[in-house]
């Protein structure tokens, strides 16, 4: 039977003793998240994809021609910073899908203006490769953007024309040059369309136009403050890792 420490009987603490073992409360009590609402950069995100793809169109099509590639260059170089801003924007308002498109587009602005305004050997068959690429993430992106229909329908009208332009600076094809510079006049309606319809909304504070949410996105604009932090400790930023 061994004796009891002095700290026990009320004297000063043995040094020799083990540490007591401390408890940290609970901290579920005293954390606060603070939100930072922010304007929406989706309609800037829409007319930039409008006004770049009325440029490039019109080029494919002959409207301007071969002499004019400089200064379409130039024109659309600014869709690069434009939508690298936007994607920023959203990643800070947690949207992942939303950003992740936008940045892309971003990227997708930048080598074409460069390959254009260099005049880069073998620039054209690159921008295929390049746009075939692009095609295989925008399938890949049309299958998680359903509910958000608005990004979802300017996916699909996207995707043929990355089709038709990597085809056509792979094989030459003028006729495939032709056809994307046609749908990429239809890709600047649908963005335009998509862009006016988010401007009117965020104005009224309710759905003018229809764009055709569904799922969590209905809920995320129709629900109310509950819905917006449901699972919130779980995202990006809140959580200790990615």
């Amino acid at each position: 039977m061994t004796a009891a420490s002095p700290a026990a009987d009320g004297g000063e603490p043995d040094p020799a003793a083990p540490p007591e073992r401390r408890f940290e409360p609970d901290l579920r009590s005293m954390t606060r998240i603070n939100l930072r609402p922010i304007a929406s950069p989706m309609p800037l995100g829409f007319f930039t994809i409008a006004i770049a793809s009325v440029m490039t169109g019109c080029l494919q099509l002959g409207i301007l021609g071969e002499e004019a590639r400089t200064a379409v260059a130039f024109t659309v170089l600014p869709a690069f910073a434009l939508q690298l801003l936007v994607s920023f924007l959203a990643f800070g308002a947690r949207d992942v899908i939303a950003a992740t498109l936008m940045a892309v587009f971003a990227g997708s602005w930048l080598p074409y203006s460069l390959i254009m305004l260099t005049d880069a050997a073998d620039g054209l068959k690159v921008l295929g490769v390049f746009n075939l690429a692009l095609l295989c993430f925008g399938a890949l992106m049309t299958a998680v953007t359903g509910p958000k229909r608005a990004l979802w329908l300017v996916l699909a009208v996207s995707l043929p024309r990355w089709a038709a332009t990597g085809l056509a600076g792979v094989t030459g094809a003028e006729w495939l040059t032709r056809t994307s510079g046609a749908l990429g006049l239809l890709v600047a309606a649908v963005a335009t369309y998509t862009a006016f319809a988010l401007m009117l909304e965020d104005m009224r504070s309710e759905q003018v136009l229809p764009i055709g949410r569904s799922g969590p996105a209905h809920h995320a604009v129709e629900g109310d403050l509950a819905v917006q932090l449901r699972n919130l400790e779980r995202q990006a930023g809140v959580r200790r890792t990615l």
